[in-house]
């Protein structure tokens, strides 16, 4: 069975205040009514649209400049995520729009409701995002938020490799066990003399024949 209320507070999903709205008669007499967020419809209650009305006008005034603002704010920051990753870069998992909150919340100290940050599907990619608001009905703006990976990155074999000089072609180094070793010292000319004068007996035999 459904009974028709006076809205004295803004409800999510319901209305806001000063909106007539039907919803169960259990839930008007054990929640709604208790907790003052509605009043039966009633001559006596119409009386307080108008008041309601005031009321909604300026929370809705006040919603809009607050959200404006931390529109601006937030478009200026970068939300940094740390994620698993493999060594290729691909994500173990995705970034969903709650994880993004409880950052914004841990970096910035920034209080945002999940239900506000629009992702279409998860993030599954490491790098730069650009993630979209709706922060009012009246105010939508844009966050970065940029997923880097916690798993150290491997350097290719190629990278690696340290370029070796090029002078070895051009002569010894000097720091080689080759260049260390002493060189074999060649034998003086002067050692070739006692050859020739062996010869010089044979001479003077001939003469004296």
């Amino acid at each position: 069975m459904k009974t028709e209320v006076i809205l004295t507070h803004n409800i999510v999903g319901l209305g806001g205040e000063s909106d007539q709205v039907k919803v169960a008669a259990g839930y008007a007499r054990n929640y709604l009514f208790p907790q003052r967020l509605a009043i039966p419809v009633s001559g006596a209650n119409k009386r307080h649209l108008e008041a309601l009305r005031q009321r909604r006008a300026e929370r809705e005034a006040h919603e809009f400049n607050t959200m404006t603002e931390l529109s601006k704010g937030l478009a200026k920051l970068v939300c940094v995520i740390k994620v698993k990753a493999g060594e290729d870069g691909k994500m173990f998992g995705a970034v969903t729009a709650g994880m993004i909150a409880d950052e914004l919340k841990h970096q910035f100290d920034v209080s945002l409701e999940k239900r506000k940050i629009h992702l279409d599907h998860p993030i599954k990619t490491l790098g730069e995002h650009e993630v979209d608001l709706h922060l009012h009905a009246e105010v939508k703006g844009t966050l970065k938020v940029r997923v880097e990976s916690t798993t150290p990155v491997a350097v290719p074999a190629a990278d690696a490799k340290v370029e070796a000089p090029h002078t070895e072609k051009r002569g010894r180094r000097t720091d080689s066990p080759e260049a260390a070793a002493p060189e074999k010292s060649k034998p003086a000319k002067s050692e070739k003399a006692p050859k020739s004068a062996e010869r010089k007996p044979k001479a003077e035999k001939a003469k004296s024949e």
